[in-house]
């Protein structure tokens, strides 16, 4: 699935309830759900990452949704094929 689709799944699932919970919720729900991939890290839980991280994408789709972002587009406008801030493949960036 790409973003596009992914984006699409979400908005047809969520995006009633997403507006009538708003921004902040689903801000906030993405966070718990930073939290619990964070936990399934640290634990080293192969299928609690995998399910946490389409947890996170979704609440990230559902706040594009909502702010009528598109999550492809904003990805080629910010990275045009290679690190924002250096401009290359792979990044030369000092950590």
């Amino acid at each position: 699935m790409d973003t596009k689709d992914a984006q699409d799944l979400m908005r047809r699932i969520y995006l009633e309830r997403d507006k009538k919970r708003g921004v902040s919720i689903a801000i906030l729900r993405t966070f718990e759900e930073l939290a619990e991939l964070s936990e399934a890290v640290t634990r080293g839980e192969p299928e609690a990452i995998e399910e946490e991280v389409a947890d996170v994408f979704a609440w990230l789709c559902s706040i594009a949704n909502l702010m009528d972002v598109d999550i492809g587009d904003s990805l080629t406008r910010k990275y045009q094929n290679a690190c924002s801030k250096c401009g290359m493949i792979p990044c030369t960036c000092e950590i």
